[in-house]
């Protein structure tokens, strides 16, 4: 099965699809049934492939050092079936270490706790041409996308009563129909690479290759994607290249050295998440990684990696103390051997799916994140905003009163909007570990804490850039998310919650069908302040504007509890300017305060232009207006 190109690619870091090469490949050889094995281990001594078939017997079925320096020990065995576990014995030719090894390029395991691989293959029946030969226009960066992002195990659990996990299968038209209701583009899914801790939520990844059998077969998997797709909804999964578990079944250690990982605990230990970090000056590793990113695009029809925690992997001193870390060659902190690796990455994965995304979590102000590598950058389509999160959630979560102070926190993010291309989140991350649910983090009583976030919402959604919701955060959920617990679904009866639901809903629908929302937002010319120094009324306007000629949408945002009456706004051109949505309304839960449905423009000058409007502002309020003459 391997090649002598398959071998050179291997050595140079730049083989894509090991996933074709190594592992258990289920097949036939002269007539008889059973599945071919490949493992690097170049430090050890003895490798077998121990499994159902026999009796998990180390002497059933060595497996041979291939005789090219690959270091991949390999080997045909007869009688395996589909479906059986295996792993590798791994006896080490340094030392006594001897190991059971799961498969690193599995494409199934065993359910946990069981850490076995199991034999499998990937054929699979799309029903989804029609998404693909359109999803170019749906993952584009002038596209409309709005992501719901979603735990598994943790969105529904059916029947209420016994707490128990939906198979893919069982989520998957639930899941469809939900986002469909609600108007999301994407679903972004916290990692399903298998993770032998399910409170890791998938961020302690193991096998690479494999979705997480909790919820069922890769196929089964392979469903579910496959129905968003059907629904029109696009697919991100999140991905962890930058660490890895010390699980004794696991990468960690795997052939009685450190292979996969540094062995100077300074460079291949994470002391933030105790856990490995790979090694990406060495060119295996490099095709590991890269082929385990490139299979779900590939083989799964995925639309988008989210490649998780990226800061920690460009910087070497990320999360630890002087004298805790070694520099690079240059002396310097950044880790150059990461920032190649992520660059090789995402030039591979835009080379073979242009029409797919790759999305950064990267909270520091490394330069281009989002920027083509031959101009410099990093190579990635879309970056994480962690700045606005940060300073928006910091000053929603002020009492109004002390708002005016705080006015820059609000402002300062149009500073930098356009130097990357921004993803606006409000992600799991701002939920747990004791920050309590977003309707919590709102100020005031009852009323208030849901203006406020429905006010949160209406100007994210104005905001540019793209949108990331948290599941719960929809309808104002009020415990802190728990993975092993049903979201809270039982308030939706309540109004408050069901018309938060529905402000999002409409939000969601607004943002799709007005171009002045999506279009521009990474160019400058799609945005423009009406004001945005009224801090004594902690009032904000601004106008998004589409790319090409059309009308633009006014924003006018109210931060404090007190309504406004005569409040005026320049505007650049006359006629009537219609409400095209108001978080006060009553069907969201608001006290149906506004402007009657629109507002004619007076020749009246206003902030350096020459109509203007006389508006009433809601309190904590959100209003968006568009004028029907250019529309």
């Amino acid at each position: 099965m391997l090649t002598e190109q398959d071998i050179h690619l291997f050595k140079e870091g730049t083989h894509g699809r090991l996933y074709d090469k190594l592992g258990c490949r289920l097949g036939n050889r002269n007539g008889a049934e059973g599945a071919h094995f490949a493992v690097w281990a170049p430090n050890a001594r003895r490798v077998a492939a121990i499994g159902d078939w026999n009796g998990w017997n180390d002497r059933a079925h060595p497996l041979a050092l291939r005789d090219d320096g690959s270091g991949i020990w390999e080997g045909f065995v007869t009688g395996v079936l589909r479906g059986q576990a295996y792993k590798y014995r791994v006896e080490s030719r340094f030392n006594d270490y001897q190991v059971d090894k799961a498969d690193p390029f599995a494409f199934y395991s065993e359910t946990p706790p069981g850490t076995a691989s199991r034999a499998w293959s990937l054929e699979y029946e799309w029903g989804d041409a029609e998404w693909m030969a359109k999803r170019r226009a749906a993952n584009a960066l002038d596209a409309p996308i709005s992501i719901y992002e979603v735990h598994l195990g943790s969105w529904r659990r059916v029947p209420e009563g016994a707490n128990r996990v939906l198979g893919y299968r069982e989520i998957a038209p639930r899941l469809a129909e939900y986002v469909c209701e609600m108007g999301f583009t994407h679903v972004e899914l916290l990692p399903v690479t298998e993770h032998p801790f399910y409170g890791s939520w998938g961020y302690q990844t193991t096998a690479y290759f494999a979705p997480t059998a909790r919820y069922g077969t890769p196929q089964d998997f392979m469903y579910l994607v496959d129905t968003l797709h059907q629904h029109g909804i696009g697919v991100i999964l999140d991905w962890v290249p930058s660490h890895f578990p010390s699980d004794a079944h696991g990468l960690s250690y795997f052939d009685g050295t450190h292979l996969y990982e540094h062995a100077d605990p300074k460079q291949g230990f994470h002391p933030e998440w105790n856990s490995s970090i790979f090694n990406y000056g060495r060119s295996e590793v490099r095709g590991f990684l890269a082929s385990s990113a490139l299979l779900w695009l590939d083989k799964y029809h995925v639309d988008g990696l989210r490649v998780d925690a990226v800061a920690s992997m460009l910087y070497l001193d990320y999360a630890r103390k002087e004298g805790e870390w070694i520099a690079n060659r240059h002396g310097g902190k950044e880790n150059i051997e990461a920032v190649e690796f992520l660059r090789l990455l995402n030039q591979a994965i835009y080379r073979d799916h242009p029409d797919a995304q790759t999305i950064a979590e990267e909270s520091t102000a490394w330069p281009m994140v989002s920027r083509p590598v031959y101009l410099g950058g990093l190579g990635f389509g879309l970056k994480w905003n962690m700045g606005w999160m940060h300073d928006t959630l910091a000053y929603m979560s002020s009492d109004p009163i002390h708002r005016k102070y705080r006015h820059d926190r609000l402002t300062f993010s149009l500073w930098y909007a356009f130097h990357e291309n921004f993803v606006l989140p409000l992600s799991h991350d701002e939920v747990v570990h004791g920050k309590g649910a977003l309707i919590g983090k709102m100020p005031g009583d009852n009323w208030q804490q849901f203006a406020n976030l429905r006010l949160l919402y209406g100007y994210m959604w104005a905001h540019p850039g793209k949108k990331l919701l948290f599941m719960g955060g929809e309808f104002g959920q009020r415990r802190e998310w728990a993975h092993e617990e049903n979201l809270e679904w039982h308030v939706l009866p309540y109004a408050e919650h069901a018309g938060l639901q529905r402000w999002v809903a409409d939000l969601n629908r607004l943002y799709r069908s007005e171009p002045a929302l999506h279009q521009a937002d990474f160019d400058p010319a799609g945005f423009e302040w009406v004001d945005c120094s009224d801090a004594d009324n902690s009032v904000l306007s601004f106008l998004r504007r589409p790319r090409a000629s059309g009308a633009p949408v006014l924003a006018v945002c109210n931060f404090t509890p007190v309504a406004r009456s005569n409040y005026v706004v320049g505007v650049p051109s006359g006629g009537t300017w219609r409400e095209l949505a108001n978080s006060d309304a009553t069907i969201y839960g608001g006290g149906g305060m506004g402007n009657l449905g629109g507002v004619e423009a007076a020749p009246v000058s206003a902030h350096g232009r020459f109509h203007s409007l006389t508006l009433t502002l809601p309190p904590l309020s959100v209003m968006l207006f568009k004028n029907e003459a250019a529309a």
